[in-house]
């Protein structure tokens, strides 16, 4: 198993060529926009799209040689245009920000509490006052100045109005780049003032190429159950596969097949799992999969869809069309809304999450067997 690198590590980009070339026009105008908002789901590169776009500015400057600022480039383009955003591993830039030692790099995230226990729940102001000191500076070496916020929609009200300020008033050859996978949850002035850059998913292709250069270990009936899984994330992929996705799917849908008399043995055996101290991820597993499988059986009922178009193998598109015969699709709602709503109080209540799974399935199994 090869460890994926970090997005400020990785050198490589597949499945946004669109997205590098809109950054890399923008460049080569010499009128780049000092603020973008890059959104898409969690695990599809948004992150390693902005450290890849940092380095190719810090590595190459501004277009021409120009130096007074992104609006002041004018319209002469260099000899050669860059085809990429790319910069050689070997570069000290990219070694440089990989290490997190460059000057003109800044990065905003969630850390530690004080205590080094756990990490915090939102980005505090203190953090971006910090960074948008540093963008007022003169660049230590003469070029741009970047920061990176990764998580923007974690910023607590102060650091919201703290980089909204930034955006009001940009520092000349300063960018800021802010990545979010929930941009509702933005203010509004925010994402006004910003280029705003969406990332697709990424295709099952390319999550399964992917797969299989971090994860050889598994064959290819694994990766391709995994990408389809995955929805167009390699994060979300990987994830599966660490906690043992693959399994709790193949047991989850065996239990929906024993509907509408669910089999309780094999029930208590599944939960089972969850009640070990150790079971966090495999938790958040099955409680994103069963929320997926239902979801899907409501959404593909909707609008008529087979379910295969998500990524399920025959069995499992067979398993959810058999459900779906068996009782209304308000029912099937009234399931799902009832299971995500228990989910999230396992989690705010402490609920056993044992009983928690045990309820949910009992919710499926009653549906199943009572119908409309």
């Amino acid at each position: 198993m090869t460890e994926p690198p970090l997005p400020r590590e990785n050198p490589d980009l597949l499945g946004h060529e669109r997205a590098e070339a809109r950054l890399l026009d923008a460049w080569s105008s010499g009128r780049l926009p000092h603020g973008w908002l890059i959104t898409g789901p969690r695990g599809i590169g948004k992150a390693t799209l902005a450290y890849r776009f940092a380095r190719f500015l810090l590595a190459n400057g501004s277009p021409g040689g120009a130096d007074d600022g992104p609006s002041m480039f004018g319209d002469e383009l260099p000899p050669t245009v860059p085809q990429s955003l790319a910069v050689d591993p070997e570069h000290p830039i990219f070694r440089r920000v990989a290490s997190g030692g460059h000057t003109d790099l800044q990065v905003i995230e969630r850390g530690m509490t004080d205590d080094g226990k756990r990490m915090q729940t939102v980005i505090p102001v203190d953090a971006v006052r910090a960074a948008g000191h540093a963008m007022s500076l003169t660049s230590g070496e003469g070029g741009w100045r970047i920061v990176i916020v990764d998580g923007a929609e974690e910023m607590n009200v102060n650091a919201a109005n703290a980089i909204l300020k930034v955006l009001e008033e940009p520092p000349p050859r300063a960018l800021l780049m802010l990545i979010s996978h929930a941009p509702g949850r933005l203010l509004p002035t925010i994402r006004s003032r910003c280029c705003q850059l969406r990332l697709a998913p990424l295709s099952a292709e390319n999550v399964a190429r992917l797969l299989l250069e971090y994860r050889p270990d598994l064959d290819a009936d694994e990766r391709r159950t995994l990408a389809g899984l995955a929805d167009g994330s390699i994060g979300r992929a990987l994830a599966l596969a660490a906690s043992d996705g693959l399994s709790i799917q193949r047991e989850l849908i065996r239990l929906l097949a024993s509907l509408p008399e669910l089999d309780m043995a094999t029930a208590h055996r599944f939960a089972d799992r969850f009640a070990r101290r150790d079971s966090e991820a495999a938790w958040r597993t099955a409680v994103d999969l069963t929320t997926r499988n239902l979801a899907d059986l409501v959404g593909s009922g909707a609008r008529g869809q087979d379910p295969s178009d998500r990524g399920y193998s025959p069995a499992e598109v067979d398993c959810l069309k058999r459900l779906q015969g068996m009782a209304s699709l308000d029912r099937w709602v009234e399931v799902w809304e009832k299971s995500s709503r228990l989910f999230a109080q396992a989690d705010s209540a402490n609920l056993d999450r044992k009983q928690v799974m045990l309820s949910a399935l009992g919710t499926m199994a009653s549906a199943a067997r009572t119908g409309v």
